[in-house]
């Protein structure tokens, strides 16, 4: 012990002998004064470095002495400044656009040399200017079709919502804008997604070592913060396209700023005069506005407010969308401490009204998240994130009631669910010498399904069991219910994360391994969102996923031009949920007696290689990978005879390339080309005939796939020259999504045909050829 004693009083003595100055501030844009996030502070004398936090400030401390401080990021000027430590300082950096350069990165993951140095992978950033360049169909800039080119990121297919990460499912993602959770990211299922690019000032989307802040979901973090606003002037941008149009206005507020910005589809107007009384549209709108109070504390008000709607005939409508509200407070405890405090309201409400039975169907989640962050710059070489959350659930399964007087409906609800997720996290980010840095991080959680009544007990705690005369699964045998005033239960874990970096002098190795949890099961057998999709939390019988995930990569960057990167990733996943043979889930109060507990494997191998300067950019991604399910149970043989099947997720190809080609000042020319492997699908293999009806016998879950995927889209941008190098802009964007028509099956259904008594296979493909022209302005 007296050993540690000594070193200990070294340290101090060195401590006290090296007096430390600390220079803090925050970097943000020189013309529009918004903050900057995830910029580059450097000092090459000591070869180290800081990065802004999320709201632009940063923190470094060192000894007495003189230091260059080089400030970087993408798209701006580079900022030089000499500084001499003898005491401490407040430098606020003001970056200017480098409009010298024609030259745009198109992906800006760990393009400079700290970020490869950094103990961070499996993380991908986008910036808006990015995702707008990505052709798309009907002419929308995307943010989650732009996120699909990146390796391990795939989608379920054209009409599907959401989007798949390293073999994981949809609800497995966590999405959050602003830092509030939104439950469903896509709109008309699944054609556009519900950011508007125009309001976004920073994506990072995280597919493994994900932060310890981070909790929740088990395969991603796509987290987006929206721009805070114009601090110089009112500005007006907007786009004029053939389905859809947005607008958007920013600028300053006292001392502060505000945003509002706003989408709609019109398509359905067209319909409606053609005599067709079909329609689908949605709307949504996007609000920020910040409140400087003095230097050390800051007020953010954001919110966001979606819907979709699908109406046929007037007999059938399906409405669903997003509300989000979020209320945060940046204070500054000093010049090395900062905190973020939020209040956070999110509500996904889904319904459906159905005028032919006569009912009005809705349910939803909502969710009240209180939380309070810290980020502490020890030094350059050590930096601490700490915080506290805690979630409160309220969960309406389903609310059904008559449409209109007479239709004999009676008025029910299905049991509402309450639930309350909180938990406490550090992580620390330690540069332990030129070559090696490490990030350590911890996470608690503890969820609590709050007292309700209507939850079963089941002989033997069963609540599926195999009934094997009639070849197939049934309900358990009901013994009572929980008492209603006590908690049915209660879960704690312990969730560590560690990434390593080994750094060469222009690449790097890495590793990394998380452990995380997910107490919320989302019930839904269709690709896409319906009504009857219900979320769901963990419970006596619903035990909580759980993810075990080790990945290692290679990150290089020979030169300015080019970088390199290809990961190896392993999951892990305990208690996914699958459904039994015939599951009904409407209106289905047990959801436990129509599933079972599996456990899932996934692997695989990524590449991104990026061309980052020139006129011609582009970016090649590959992903091999492989993810499949295992249900077993104690009763019975379990899903596919208990063997390994695929999951519904599972691609063993994805192939991306995206090019951007800068003719001139007036011509931007941008591609995409994309080819994957067919979803998993159950194919029938046999039929047999009853009372003269073909009835078709199914094979193996998942035995089969749809054809292979692959579209090409092409872009090109005119910059007319009138408003080249002007305040006022505008220009043309003329695309056409999937070039050379590839019908790619969206699904195969099979059916007897009427005429001919044949069956015969049914392909459904959403879109061929689109071509698409859009008008946007900037005033």
């Amino acid at each position: 012990m007296r050993y540690y004693f000594l070193i200990a009083v070294w340290f101090s003595a060195l401590g006290i002998a090296q007096q430390k100055y600390t220079l803090s501030g925050t970097v943000s844009d020189a013309k529009t004064q918004e903050t900057l996030l995830g910029v580059s502070v450097l000092i090459p004398e000591l070869q180290s470095g800081v990065i802004t936090n999320s709201y632009g400030f940063y923190s470094v401390s060192l000894p007495q002495g003189d230091y260059t401080i080089i400030v970087q990021y993408l798209g701006y000027a580079t900022f030089q400044k000499q500084v001499t430590f003898d005491q401490d300082q407040l430098l606020d950096i003001k970056l200017k656009s480098d409009v010298q350069s024609l030259d745009e990165v198109v992906v800006t993951t760990d393009v400079e040399q700290i970020n490869i140095r950094k103990a961070e992978m499996s993380v991908n950033r986008m910036s808006s200017k990015t995702i707008q360049q990505t052709p798309t169909v009907l002419g929308e800039a995307d943010v989650l079709k732009a996120i699909q080119l990146l390796p391990g990121v795939t989608s379920a297919g054209e009409g599907a919502s959401g989007f798949n990460v390293r073999g994981g499912a949809a609800d497995q993602n966590l999405i959050l804008l602003d830092e509030a959770v939104l439950y469903n990211s896509s709109h008309l299922f699944g054609f556009f997604s519900v950011f508007n690019p125009d309001a976004i000032k920073d994506l990072q989307l995280y597919k493994g070592g994900i932060p310890a802040q981070y909790g929740g979901r088990l395969s991603s973090v796509l987290s987006i913060y929206q721009k805070e606003g114009r601090k110089d002037k009112i500005r007006v941008n907007g786009g004029l396209g053939l389905v859809s149009s947005k607008l958007l206005a920013e600028g300053p507020l006292g001392k502060g700023s505000f945003l509002v910005a706003g989408r709609g589809t019109y398509a359905h107007l067209f319909l409606k005069l053609s005599g067709n009384s079909n329609s689908a549209y949605f709307y949504d709108l996007n609000t920020k506005m910040s409140f400087p109070i003095n230097d050390n504390n800051k007020l953010y008000v954001s919110g966001y407010f979606g819907r979709d709607v699908f109406e046929v005939n007037e007999s059938f409508a399906n409405t669903y969308g997003n509300t989000v509200f979020n209320l945060r407070w940046n204070h500054l405890f000093s010049d090395k401490l900062f905190s973020n405090a939020s209040i956070i309201y999110s509500d996904y409400y889904y319904g459906l009204l159905l005028e032919i039975a006569g009912f009005d169907w809705d349910s939803g989640i909502q969710n009240l998240n209180i939380k309070y962050d810290f980020n502490y710059f020890a030094s350059p070489q050590t930096k601490f994130n700490f915080g506290l959350q805690s979630t409160y659930f309220h969960f309406n399964p389903g609310t059904i009631k008559p449409s209109s007087e007479g239709t004999g409906i009676n008025p029910e609800s299905l049991q509402p669910k309450y639930a309350l997720e909180s938990g406490a996290y550090v992580d620390a980010n330690l540069s332990l010498s030129d070559a090696i840095s490490l990030q350590l991080g911890l996470r608690l959680n503890h969820f609590i399904r709050l007292p309700q009544n209507g939850i079963n007990t089941y002989l033997n705690d069963a609540s599926t069991v195999y009934n094997p005369n009639l070849g197939g699964y049934e309900a358990g045998i009901v013994t009572g219910s929980f008492d209603g005033t006590k908690s049915s239960a209660t879960y704690t874990h312990l969730e560590p994360r560690i990434t390593l970096a080994y750094s060469f002098e222009k690449s790097s190795v890495k590793f990394s391994y998380n452990r995380l949890h997910q107490y919320l099961h989302l019930i839904s057998n269709t690709a896409s969102p319906t009504p009857l999709d219900v979320w769901t939390p963990s419970g006596p019988h619903l035990k909580p996923q759980q993810v075990d995930q080790w990945a290692m990569g290679y990150f290089g960057e020979p030169n300015s031009s080019w970088s390199f990167q290809t990961e190896w990733y392993y999951k892990d996943v305990t208690n996914r949920l699958d459904y039994v043979d015939g599951a009904d889930l409407i209106a289905n109060e047990a959801i436990e007696e129509i599933t079972l507990p599996g456990k899932v494997r996934a692997y695989g191998w990524e590449v991104l290689v990026k061309k980052n300067s020139g006129r011609l950019q582009a970016w090649l991604s590959y992903t091999l990978s492989k993810s499949e399910q295992q249900t077993q149970t104690n009763n019975g043989p379990g899903i596919n005879k208990g063997k390994w099947y695929r999951t519904a997720h599972d691609k063993t190809h994805d192939l991306s390339i995206s090019a951007a080609y800068k003719q001139s000042e007036k011509w931007d020319w941008n591609a995409n080309f994309i080819f994957q492997t067919g979803q998993p699908v159950t194919y029938p293999v046999s039929q047999y005939e009853m009372f003269g009806v073909s009835i078709p016998n199914f094979g193996l879950r998942n035995g089969s796939r749809l054809p292979v995927y692959h579209r090409l889209d092409v872009s090109a941008t005119l910059h007319p020259k009138k408003y080249i190098g002007k305040k006022q802009k505008a220009e043309w964007i003329f695309g056409i999504y999937n070039l050379y028509n590839r019908r790619n099956a969206s699904s195969i259904s099979f059916r007897q045909n009427l005429d001919t008594r044949q069956n015969e296979a049914v392909r459904l493909s959403i879109f061929g050829a689109v071509p698409a022209i859009t008008y946007k302005f900037i005033w």
